[in-house]
């Protein structure tokens, strides 16, 4: 009877961990190669980012990040790169107020110095020199995605109650 209960501890406690991590998506384009490499200005270098997440099966849960990096010179595109990182993520018995949070922060903590080293890497190969992404702070990200749906879901109401 103890062993029972123990087994049901056991299952009860939550687990997390990392069961795969792998590219999901890796571009790179040159549109203007071979005369955008005699060009001498430097570049403006714009860098965009994405994650998601969704369930695969019970407690297993797929998470992607992807980062595109464009640089131009005036109007002409001198790359453009894009990596989707992806991690399969073992997340049980987790709370589910904490399941959200642990699948946009968490995870995408765990895959952004692979898709750093990835988008550097790639442009390296090209021709370039790297690009080094900064530290991304998803934390802040989720906070500020959360506050925007609060604010939209009141405007709706608000307007909702108003007709």
């Amino acid at each position: 009877m103890a062993e029972d209960q123990n087994q049901a501890a056991e299952v009860q406690e939550p687990l997390f961990g990392i069961e795969k991590i792998y590219v999901k998506d890796l571009s790179l384009e040159i549109p203007n190669a071979p005369q955008i490499f005699l060009q001498r200005e430097t570049p403006q270098v714009g860098i965009e980012l994405s994650n998601s997440a969704r369930k695969l099966e019970d407690g297993l849960f797929d998470v992607s990040i992807t980062v595109t990096v464009t640089s131009k010179i005036e109007d002409k595109t001198v790359f453009l790169v894009e990596v989707a990182q992806a991690g399969i993520f073992q997340a049980r018995n987790i709370p589910e107020e904490n399941l959200e949070g642990l699948l946009a922060v968490t995870c995408p903590n765990i895959l952004f110095p692979y898709a750093r080293e990835a988008v550097s890497d790639l442009v390296v190969r090209a021709g370039f020199p790297p690009v080094l992404l900064n530290p991304i702070n998803f934390e802040a990200l989720y906070l500020q995605q959360k506050q925007q749906q609060q604010q939209a879901a009141a405007a709706e109401a608000e307007g909702t109650s108003t007709h």
